[in-house]
């Protein structure tokens, strides 16, 4: 069943909204989706600092569009009570998107597409194939950069402890990295941790399901979410 919200500009709506996003960091699933920008569309502005959780989730949401954009498709999710905020768009006069396509083929001419490599070029190459050769080394499958959000129960749950709970798990091709207990609400705290993984040898989805969120971990872990995936 698709998620819903009703006049999210309202303090009712919003107030709804941030108990939602309390213990989550994307309105559905571990990663920006359709559904964040969905309700991203329906707010006029930031939600204030009175809603914590709805702000930091504002604030990522409109600094991914800014940044990367966001591609997930998300679960589904339902706004009703008000309508979408959108900015107009110019739109270029037709004579003038005639003239700028003029101009775009005539710098196309000008472009070399199989031109002769330079000299620089040639060197930058030789010496990465002989570099590569002297390894001797297969290519080495590429990496991730995660940044993660591991919630607890409750404000009484042992931050140490959680801590030390999800760095036992370990795994071929997971490298935890520095973490920081970052405020949540209502006297919780959550544990934001860094980890690198081998893409051909760790699934998030696996490490979450069946390793941080299991028993003996869950005594301290209530849930997970991915707050950023980079490839490196």
């Amino acid at each position: 069943m698709a998620v819903a919200f009703h006049n999210l500009n309202s303090d009712s709506g919003l107030k709804k909204l941030d108990e939602y996003l309390l213990a989550r960091s994307y309105i559905t699933g571990y990663q920006a989706s359709k559904d964040d920008i969905t309700v991203y569309s329906y707010l006029a502005k930031s939600p204030s600092a009175e809603y914590v959780n709805a702000s930091r989730w504002y604030k990522h949401i409109d600094a991914l569009l800014r940044i990367s954009g966001v591609s997930g498709e998300g679960a589904g999710v339902i706004v009703e009570g008000s309508a979408p905020i959108t900015e107009a768009v110019a739109t270029p006069p037709v004579a003038d998107s005639k003239a700028s396509a003029a101009e775009e083929e005539d710098d196309d001419d000008d472009v070399d597409l199989f031109g002769e490599e330079t000299e620089e070029e040639k060197k930058a190459a030789e010496e990465r194939a002989a570099a590569l050769k002297a390894s001797g080394k297969k290519k080495e499958s590429g990496k991730s950069s995660v940044l993660m959000d591991v919630k607890p129960w409750d404000d009484e749950t042992d931050m140490k402890k959680l801590e030390e709970a999800v760095r036992s798990v370990h795994m071929e091709g997971l490298t935890f990295g520095a973490s920081k207990l970052v405020p949540v609400g209502y006297g919780i705290k959550k544990l934001q941790i860094m980890l690198t993984i081998v893409d051909d040898l760790v699934s998030v989805d696996d490490l979450i399901e069946n390793h941080l969120t299991v028993e003996p971990i869950n005594e301290y872990v209530q849930s997970c979410d991915i707050v950023a995936f980079n490839k490196i």
